[in-house]
C-alpha cells in the first residue's frame, strides 16, 4: 500500500506510515481494475480481445452501412426484412451442426476458415459497390452467405474462450468482457460507418471491414494453446452426435431452463429494437437523430450491464440475477413502450439494454461452467439457436403483430412474456441449485457440500460416477 514515511522528534529516525485517503482511493481503483480486467492476464484471451475488438468495430460498420445502401437504392422497409431475414435464419438451421464440428475438431482452426471467409464475403460486397454493378439480390446472396458463416462462427467462438482463459475462474468475467466489446463497438461503430457513409460512400466501410478481420487472424494465429483430448475422441455420425447433445440439454434441468428462458425472451421481448423507428417516428415526432439516440441509449445499458457482471468475482448467485435482469428487462421495454417523453424513452432503454445483456452473459456464463466439456460445443450452439436463431421469428412476429394491434400493445404482450418466464424460471430455482452445487464444489467454485444434496441430483455423468462409486463401497 502506497504511503508516506516521515522522520520525527529529535535525531531518532522513527520511520511512521502515513496512509492518506488518496492512497487508499488509488489503491482501491487499481485493485477493482485488476478485478474487472482479469481475465486479461491470459495471453491468449489479451491477444483475442486485441483482434476481435478491432473487427468488432468494422463489423457493425458494415450492418449499418448495409442497411443504408439497400434502403438507398430500393427505398423498400419489406427488403431490409429481406436482408435481416437471410442473415439471420441461418443461425436457426445451421448452428447446432456447428456445435458437433465444434466437439470434433481443432476450434482454432475453425475460427481461422469462418473468420477469412467473413473477410471475403466484405470484400466481395466492397467490389460490387466500387464497380458500381451492386443490386439487391447482391446483398442479398452476400447477406446470406455471411448469415451461413456466422451460424458457424459464433457457436465455435462461444465454446472456444474456455481454451484462451488460463484460469478457468476467470471464464465469467472473460465472457463479460466479450459482451463488453460487442457493445463497446456498437457505439463506435456505427458513429463511424454514419460519417464515411455521409463523406465518401458505404463501399469504404466494406473494405475496412474486410481489412479488420486480419487482426483476429493474426491473433489467433499467434496463440498458443495447450492440447485438449476431446479434439481426439472417436468420430461418430453427425446426427448421432446432435442427437446425443440435444438428449444432453433436455435431460439436464438448470441447461433446459435456461436455454427455454432465453429463447422465450428473444422470441418475446428483444423483437422490440424492431419497432424502434417506429416509435422514434410516430410516437415520439423524431427523425433518424432520434432512432440513433434510442439505439445508443440501449448500447449504454447493455456497456454498464457487462461492466457490471465483469466486475462478480464468482458465479455463484448469478441463477438469481438472471432473475432480476429478465425482470429489469421486461420492464425497461414495458416503460418504453407506454412513454410519449423522448427522456423517459432513452432512460427505459438503458434499463431495458442493462437488463438484457446481464440476462445474456450470465446464462453463457453458467453454461460455460456447468456443462460437459466433450459437449461444450454443442450446448453452445444450442445457446445460439435460443438466442440469435429465435430473432427472425421474433422479428417477423413483432412486425405482424404491431400492424395489427399497434407497436404499443405488441412490446407490452413481450414484456408480459418476460415476465412470466421470469417467473417459472424463480419458481426452477431451488431445484436448478440443488443440481449445479455439486459440480461447483467438485470444480472448486464452493468449498463444502450442504447437508441434504443427493448425488441423484447432480449432472448425469456425475450422477453414474457417484453410482459406480457406492456399487463398489457395497461389493
Amino acid at each position: 500500500m502506497s504511503g508516506l514515511v516521515h522522520n520525527t522528534k529529535g535525531t531518532r529516525d522513527v520511520g511512521i506510515l502515513m496512509i492518506t485517503p488518496a492512497a487508499i482511493s488509488f489503491t482501491i481503483n487499481t485493485s477493482g481494475i485488476k478485478t474487472l480486467l482479469r481475465a486479461l492476464r491470459s495471453r491468449n484471451y489479451r491477444l483475442f480481445v486485441t483482434g476481435q475488438s478491432i473487427s468488432l468495430v468494422g463489423t457493425w460498420m458494415q450492418q449499418v452501412a448495409m442497411s443504408w445502401l439497400v434502403y438507398r437504392i430500393t427505398g423498400s422497409a419489406f427488403l431490409l426484412g429481406v436482408v435481416g431475414f437471410t442473415s439471420q435464419i441461418p443461425t436457426f438451421l445451421l448452428a447446432p451442426v456447428a456445435g458437433v464440428l465444434a466437439d470434433r475438431w481443432n476450434r482454432r482452426r475453425l475460427l481461422m476458415i469462418t473468420q477469412a471467409l467473413a473477410m471475403f464475403q466484405a470484400a466481395l460486397l466492397a467490389m460490387a459497390v466500387f464497380s458500381g454493378v451492386v443490386q439487391v439480390w447482391h446483398i442479398v446472396v452476400l447477406s446470406l452467405l455471411l448469415g451461413i458463416v456466422n451460424a458457424f462462427d459464433i457457436p465455435i467462438r462461444q465454446s472456444f474462450v474456455v481454451e484462451m482463459v488460463s484460469h478457468r475462474e476467470d471464464l465469467g468475467n472473460a465472457i463479460a468482457l466479450n459482451s463488453s466489446m460487442v457493445n463497446g463497438a456498437r457505439l463506435i461503430g456505427p458513429t463511424i460507418a454514419g460519417l464515411l457513409v455521409a463523406s465518401v460512400g458505404e463501399g469504404v466501410c466494406f473494405i475496412l471491414n474486410s481489412a479488420s478481420y486480419l487482426a483476429v487472424l493474426i491473433a489467433l494465429a499467434a496463440m498458443r494453446l495447450d492440447p485438449i483430448s476431446h479434439h481426439l475422441q472417436q468420430r461418430r455420425n453427425v446426427f448421432h452426435e446432435l442427437q446425443e447433445g440435444f438428449a444432453y440439454v433436455i435431460k439436464f434441468g438448470p441447461i433446459r431452463s435456461i436455454l427455454l428462458l432465453i429463447a422465450l425472451v428473444s422470441l418475446t421481448g428483444m423483437p422490440y429494437t424492431v419497432l424502434v423507428p417506429v416509435f422514434a417516428k410516430e410516437i415520439l415526432h423524431g427523425g433518424a437523430h432520434t432512432f440513433g439516440f434510442l439505439m445508443t441509449a440501449a448500447g449504454c445499458g447493455a456497456l454498464a450491464g457487462t461492466v457490471y457482471l465483469a466486475s462478480r468475482k464468482t458465479v455463484v448467485g448469478l441463477g438469481k440475477l438472471i432473475v432480476y435482469a429478465t425482470v429489469l428487462f421486461a420492464a425497461g421495454i414495458a416503460a418504453f413502450a407506454v412513454s410519449s417523453n423522448l427522456l423517459f424513452s432513452l432512460a427505459a432503454l438503458v434499463v431495458a439494454g442493462c437488463g438484457a445483456m446481464m440476462l445474456v452473459a450470465s446464462c453463457n456464463t453458467i453454461l460455460q461452467t456447468i456443462l460437459e466439456e466433450n459437449k461444450r460445443g454443442r450446448v453452445m450452439s444450442f445457446f445460439t439457436v435460443a438466442f440469435m436463431g429465435m430473432a427472425p421469428f421474433g422479428s417477423f412476429g413483432a412486425g405482424t403483430m404491431a400492424g395489427i394491434i399497434g407497436p404499443r400493445d405488441t412490446i407490452l404482450i413481450g414484456s408480459a412474456c418476460c415476465l412470466v418466464g421470469a417467473a417459472l424460471f424463480a419458481r426452477q430455482l431451488p431445484n436448478i441449485r440443488e443440481q449445479v452445487r455439486p459440480i461447483y464444489v467438485k470444480m472448486g467454485i464452493i468449498k463444502e457440500v450442504a447437508q441434504g444434496i443427493e448425488s441423484a441430483v447432480e449432472q448425469p455423468a456425475l450422477r453414474e460416477e457417484e453410482e459406480e462409486r457406492r456399487d463398489t463401497d457395497a461389493k
